[in-house]
């Protein structure tokens, strides 16, 4: 198997961000998904900050380790007109920076219609909402494609675009190059659907396949009643779809783990190649 494995680096231990990526190499991990705002501070999720300056310090920082995934994860379907704009001049800002840095691609999730950013049972699954995001996607899609640069969503169940049917929509409403998706299956499932965890799954994974980029790898566990996120290994989670997924479709993907803490990144590490490996 060549795919990379990688973490978040703001998973690593603390530290400055070379720090975190030198403990990311120490364990063996070839990739990362890098949010700056939580790994060098939040003013690093400004738009005017994101300088071809700051680029060549991060991969400086990064002494190697490639980014698999630039993180950028705002709410476009927020109500606030103001706070929207302000979200697509962050998330074109990304895309630039991402070729200044080598990034593979920005990496987004789907938001709520809501300021708080919350899930709503009553509107985030509902067809105007998906109309919704849409629409307000797309101008940082055009961005992406003037840029030469990549957008890639990441469908999660409490988020508006919740599963493998609402993502292919989206993609299919733009045909677009610059444009694909984050697998991260433990993001699909909820307290509420566990019991048809394997066919929500599959599901993606036939209607995604050809525009999967990148795979997220986590675990959950139940406590009270919900799903907690936690590193790949130490849960209930069924890898089944995702590892056949992964040894015959895509070989060579990069793969990011979520959730993990420095004391369990290495072993989730191993236990996800020897996953993948059969």
């Amino acid at each position: 198997m060549t795919c990379q494995i990688g973490l978040r680096l703001h998973d690593a231990a603390p530290g400055t961000l070379a720090e975190r990526a030198a403990t990311a190499k120490a364990q063996g991990f070839t990739c990362a998904h890098l949010a700056l705002s939580k790994t060098m501070g939040k003013q690093y999720m400004e738009a005017g900050a994101l300088t071809p300056g700051l680029a060549r310090r991060v991969l400086d920082d990064l002494q190697g380790l490639d980014t698999a995934v630039l993180g950028c994860y705002l709410n476009l379907a927020t109500p606030d007109m103001d706070e929207y704009r302000t979200a697509v001049s962050k998330y074109i800002a990304h895309l630039r920076f991402s070729r200044w840095m080598n990034a593979a691609l920005v990496g987004t999730e789907t938001g709520d219609p809501n300021k708080e950013y919350r899930y709503d049972p009553q509107l985030s699954h509902t067809d105007a909402s998906l109309d919704l995001f849409i629409r307000r996607l797309a101008p940082v899609v055009e961005a992406a494609e003037k840029l030469g640069a990549v957008l890639a969503i990441e469908p999660v169940y409490r988020h508006i675009v919740s599963d493998g049917r609402r993502a292919r929509q989206v993609l299919d409403a733009f045909h677009s190059p610059n444009l694909g998706v984050i697998l991260d299956p433990v993001n699909l499932l909820d307290a509420e659907n566990l019991d048809d965890a394997d066919r929500i799954i599959d599901e993606a994974v036939g209607l995604l396949a050809d525009d999967v980029l990148v795979v997220h790898m986590k675990d959950y566990v139940l406590a009270d009643g919900q799903m907690k996120a936690v590193a790949a290994g130490t849960g209930h989670m069924n890898y089944d779809a995702v590892a056949r997924f992964v040894r015959e479709k895509k070989p060579s993907v990069q793969i990011t783990l979520e959730n993990t803490v420095p004391g369990n990144a290495e072993q989730a590490r191993m236990f996800v190649r020897s996953l993948i490996e059969g």
